[in-house]
């Protein structure tokens, strides 16, 4: 399989330095050769270009949301670099950055696939916050309820204007630090919500297979994943911004990430919040290396 690395270089989504070196640093850790072995063909294609915002300026294009027209730049790129490498029968690996990267990187997929796909998300964090329910006015809170239709329009309408994504095709693993407006948001919507108790009650295998039928059943043939390595538990990723407890083992991340990647059905996949300045003998770098190792040797 022909296998394009994308790297999006920002911290400005989480207003926190460090994941803008995530990208470059698993480059350094041989994140090329690490797919390569799997006998598919890699391609480098750089960094998204980042403009430079002063952080006494982080405000200044809207009071809501911080660094918030850059961030519309940045995602807009994005999101036609990974529609232009789907067009060229490529598989998109978007590498954070923080979470915000993935409003740019889904919304390239959905216009690619006019719609017709699911996104499986794994993350501790609901990310369906909209600039009237952030305390924070950080968008990587924002950028699945942007996805699903719901903030504000420039985020909402980024790279064509239209929702991105069906709610009942939205399936969220792992949520287990999730704002009062979230909590609200759920309620309303028909997004489909993993909780971990769900994931200890039910099991990992029936979790993912029940996604699958219900995604085979809609007759969807195209998966993303957007996988937050907060996503694992707290104790095992010193190099993540946001951690969280009661989350998964690496393990046991690894194991759905191979199964849903057995299944034929995923074509592209966001990997964020890797923060180096935070990491520990790059504890947190070799976990995220584990993770692509996981999806590209299964890769189907």
């Amino acid at each position: 399989m022909n296998i394009n690395i994308i790297g999006v270089p920002t911290f400005y989504g989480c207003d926190k330095l460090g994941p803008q070196l995530g990208p470059d640093k698993l480059r350094e850790k041989g994140i090329i050769s690490k797919i390569k072995q799997y006998n598919h063909n890699v391609f480098d294609i750089g960094n998204i270009y980042v403009k430079e915002v002063n952080e006494n300026e982080k405000l200044t294009s809207n009071p809501d949301m911080k660094y918030f027209e850059a961030l519309i730049e940045i995602n807009n790129n994005l999101a036609h670099v990974v529609n232009c490498s789907l067009a060229s029968n490529c598989f998109p690996l978007i590498i954070g950055g923080d979470h915000s990267i993935a409003l740019g990187s889904i919304s390239g997929v959905s216009k690619f696939f006019n719609k017709k796909f699911a996104i499986v998300w794994f993350d501790a964090h609901g990310d369906i916050n909209t600039f009237e329910t952030s305390e924070s006015k950080n968008v990587h809170g924002m950028p699945l309820a942007s996805l699903m239709g719901y903030g504000h329009s420039k985020l909402k309408d980024l790279y064509y204007k239209d929702t991105k994504v069906k709610e009942d095709n939205v399936y969220h693993i792992g949520g287990r630090d999730i704002d009062f407006g979230e909590k609200e948001f759920i309620k309303n919507t028909d997004m489909n919500m993993y909780y971990p108790q769900d994931l200890s009650k039910k099991g990992l295998d029936t979790i993912i297979d029940d996604i699958l039928d219900n995604i085979h059943n809609k007759d969807i043939n195209a998966i993303h994943i957007s996988f937050d390595l907060d996503f694992i538990d707290s104790k095992f990723v010193p190099g993540t911004g946001t951690r969280v407890d009661n989350g998964l083992t690496v393990n046991d991340s690894k194991y759905l990430l191979a199964k849903l990647a057995k299944s034929g059905l995923v074509k592209s996949m966001d990997l964020v919040e890797l923060n180096p300045m935070l990491d520990i003998n790059d504890t947190t770098a070799d976990i995220a290396l584990d993770i692509i190792d996981s999806v590209f040797k299964n890769l189907k």
